[in-house]
């Protein structure tokens, strides 16, 4: 079954969707930094590269499914927090428009639980009705990734719709009873990671396994203002889409809270307090090691690394749709679901 994927970024919920059976036969992808890493591991896959505000419809091709994650920074509550009024926040308007006009049998759109607040009800209501007139039952599913396979706290929103004509519904995946630790994931890299080098520039071939280097540079009094450090029996925080603010290693001794939005490293523990490498935030986002990710400027692989979906939690919801499109393949284990998250209605604002 084949599907198209918008606002690609480097392609984790795309994996996902991979493992789980569809191929994956389109891409776009506006952001210059991401082409390389994206090509490099996925090069069956068309990417293009334009705007989607200059992608014809009928340029795009014919397929089973889109997926796909726009911009979601309007809408979160570390940006700028102006919704669909930000020229990102409309380009949910442009997805619509591919969807309204290809009609595939279903489409996936993710994005920040920050879209739900009340300031965006409005809004909201608005995609909603957009996506129904073009012809969708929906379901809105706020998961928490570290539910599925991930180890790390992560809630995303998804808005899942399958045509009207199949007459059905997005059933959410069981949760794991399991829950992935730090310990688990990424035990093995704890003394082999080096620092960036001089402007916080990659180490290239140096690093083993690929990627293995983290941002160096001061802390500031935000980053300071609230606990940064998990243990190694814990899962880890959300992995977000800048060196700066990579979480600290579970080597850390643990914050002190010194005052109100004030916290401090204990001076007394000889601990090393660095940031988690690019590639142990990959594995805590479920990119497999073969997965290499390329930039000249550390930040650079941060960010695609923090905007992407974990590919675990990608892969579980592709095998529900999976499933739900070809129920009398028994090729694939795919797991049960039920609806124990229950559907956002607007009643929660």
């Amino acid at each position: 079954m084949e599907i198209v994927s918008l606002f690609s970024g480097c392609g984790g919920l795309d994996l996902g969707f991979i493992r789980a059976g569809f191929q994956l036969v389109w891409a776009n992808e506006y952001d210059k930094e991401i082409w390389q890493t994206f090509e490099e591991n996925h090069p069956s896959v068309f990417l293009d590269r334009r705007n989607i505000l200059n992608i014809p419809s009928e340029e795009i091709p014919n397929c089973v499914g889109i997926v796909g994650g726009p911009p979601c920074r309007s809408w979160s509550e570390a940006g700028s927090r102006r919704g669909i009024q930000d020229k990102r926040g409309t380009l949910f308007y442009e997805y619509i428009r591919v969807l309204r006009d290809k009609q595939p049998l279903f489409f996936l759109a993710e994005n920040v639980p920050g879209m739900l607040a009340p300031r965006h009800r409005g809004a909201y209501q608005e995609i909603i009705n957009l996506f129904e007139d073009a012809g969708y039952n929906i379901k809105v599913e706020t998961l928490n990734a570290m539910h599925y396979n991930v180890p790390q706290k992560r809630a995303r929103v998804f808005f899942i719709g399958y045509q009207k004509n199949l007459k059905r519904l997005f059933r959410t995946p069981l949760p794991d009873f399991h829950i992935p630790t730090l310990r688990e994931t990424i035990w093995d890299l704890k003394d082999t990671a080096i620092p960036a080098r001089n402007g916080n520039k990659t180490n290239g071939k140096a690093c083993s396994p690929s990627n293995h280097e983290f941002f160096v540079g001061g802390f500031s009094t935000i980053y300071l203002s609230r606990n940064r450090v998990r243990s190694w029996d814990q899962q880890s925080f959300t992995i977000q889409a800048s060196g700066r603010h990579a979480p600290l290693h579970p080597q850390a001794a643990p914050m002190i809270l010194v005052q109100k939005d004030q916290r401090i490293f204990d001076p007394n523990t000889p601990a090393p307090c660095r940031r988690l490498s690019i590639r142990e935030c990959a594995r805590i986002q479920t990119f497999p090691d073969t997965f290499s990710f390329d930039y000249t400027n550390l930040n650079s692989g941060y960010k695609m690394i923090g905007n992407a979906v974990p590919v675990n939690l990608a892969f579980r919801i592709a095998a529900t749709i999976y499933r739900d499109l070809a129920p009398t393949n028994s090729s694939r284990d795919l797991e049960p679901t039920h609806d124990s998250v229950r559907q956002l209605q607007l009643e929660q604002f």
